[in-house]
């Protein structure tokens, strides 16, 4: 059975129809025809998914839609612009961290609330604040410096 939800997403106000045990993630492509977070493995263990709800990073393809309630929903088209990108989006651009692309929202959407809550982390902080997302390309030394980058931008 279908009820109406309604998702601020990006800053913007959305209603939907959906059964409420849907995942986040079907809402977001299917609903609203968002180009990110991506399916990866629908487990919650590879992080392609992942949005900021109400700033924490959260893999939207194990919640269900009905447990978002009144929460700002962030994806990583909301986290910055063309004109004013976060400082993860800039650090990805000049560390040339890009290969397929496809992982990158779990990254950066997972980085950006570890970044917002710790400033200056360590190395070993970076690698466990990331540890359990997945890239098959093998750009982890680069995503690495990336956040190194926008962590002494943001610092």
């Amino acid at each position: 059975m279908t009820q109406r939800f309604t998702l601020t997403v990006d800053g913007k106000s959305h209603t939907i129809n959906a059964d409420p045990d849907m995942p986040l993630l079907y809402a977001l492509r299917d609903d609203l025809g968002l180009n990110n977070p991506h399916f990866g493995c629908g487990l919650a263990q590879c992080g392609a998914c992942t949005v900021q709800i109400d700033g924490q990073a959260a893999r939207s393809c194990i919640t269900a839609v009905s447990t978002v309630g009144d929460a700002k929903i962030t994806t990583l088209a909301g986290l910055g612009t063309p004109e004013k990108p976060h400082p993860l989006q800039t650090a990805y651009i000049e560390e040339q961290v890009p290969q397929c692309g496809y992982c990158i929202n779990g990254w950066i959407m997972t980085a950006a609330a570890f970044l917002r809550d710790k400033k200056k982390p360590t190395e070993a902080e970076i690698k466990d604040a990331l540890s359990g997302l997945k890239c098959r390309c093998g750009t982890h030394i680069s995503i690495l410096k990336a956040v190194k980058r926008a962590a002494e931008m943001m610092g």
